[in-house]
């Protein structure tokens, strides 16, 4: 595993083969988001799109907790590195590209939760791909209750991608909800033991990292470009990104390798 020169005091960044590990990094404040943890995550985020070699992301949080929200005296207040702050000046808009709300990897990120994800952790959550949650977890958009707004994106995304009831429940109520009770409403994959999210979302970002990325790639960009549009003119969309990976040298590999009953070697 090498820890990459892109990590910051609040968020470390990892790469093991074809699949980057992110870790938000902050224990005496519940891994709450601060300006050192958002540029951290910026950064691998932008990392994650542009090495061709990076196939899937991890993130997770340290010390059994995923993340506690924002701390906006912290997300307000510069870092005390000066690196990270340098970083800060360069990376326009790094608090919502942190956070996951613009400029989204153009590869799949595994999510892999312990303890707390709530607000701004819950958030961070519905901007990820997949999702693993620890059966004593805690989630929960707690923003109107407080008097705030999911400015993450939640209120637009969350119901896009559960029931109606469901999501206007956790925007507008409020409420704290266990990892059964995400996993009965589609908002998270699979609950696992505790202490075992990372190393069953480490799993699934293997069996992603074995699929052909340029499909992998296109059938992500697929739906994203596609959002909001009418079937006939989403299928043209998919046509024009679908043919490519059909035509590819990856697709004759994949071929190749079922009929040799070997792992397949993409070239994408």
């Amino acid at each position: 595993m090498e820890t990459l020169p892109i990590s910051t005091p609040h968020c470390r960044v990892e790469r093991d083969g074809h699949v980057v590990i992110v870790t938000m990094d902050r224990p005496e404040a519940r891994n709450a988001l601060s300006t050192d943890m958002l540029v951290g995550l910026a950064s691998a985020w932008a990392y994650v799109s542009q090495e061709p070699g990076v196939r899937v992301a991890v993130l997770t949080g340290a010390h059994g907790v995923f993340c506690a929200g924002a701390d906006l005296k912290a997300m307000g207040r510069p870092s005390d590195d000066p690196s990270v702050r340098e970083r800060a000046a360069q990376i326009a808009d790094f608090h919502w590209k942190g956070l996951l709300r613009e400029d989204l990897p153009t590869k799949p990120i595994v999510c892999a939760v312990e303890g707390y994800a709530v607000a701004g952790g819950t958030e961070l959550l519905v901007g990820t791909d997949l999702r693993v949650v620890a059966e004593s977890a805690t989630l929960g958009l707690f923003e109107a209750k407080r008097g705030l707004f999911p400015m993450g994106g939640s209120a637009v995304r969350l119901p896009r991608q559960i029931p109606y009831c469901h999501a206007m429940d956790l925007l507008l109520t409020g409420r704290a909800i266990t990892a059964a009770e995400a996993l009965s409403m589609g908002l998270v994959n699979r609950v696992v033991p505790d202490g075992q999210a990372l190393a069953v979302a480490r799993e699934i970002a293997d069996d992603l990292a074995a699929s052909a990325p340029l499909a992998v790639r296109a059938i992500l960009r697929t739906y994203r470009d596609t959002l909001g549009m009418d079937e006939a003119e989403a299928l043209k969309v998919s046509d024009e990104l679908g043919w490519p990976v059909i035509g590819s040298e990856d697709a004759k590999e994949g071929s190749r390798a079922f009929k040799e009953k070997r792992p397949a070697v993409w070239h994408a």
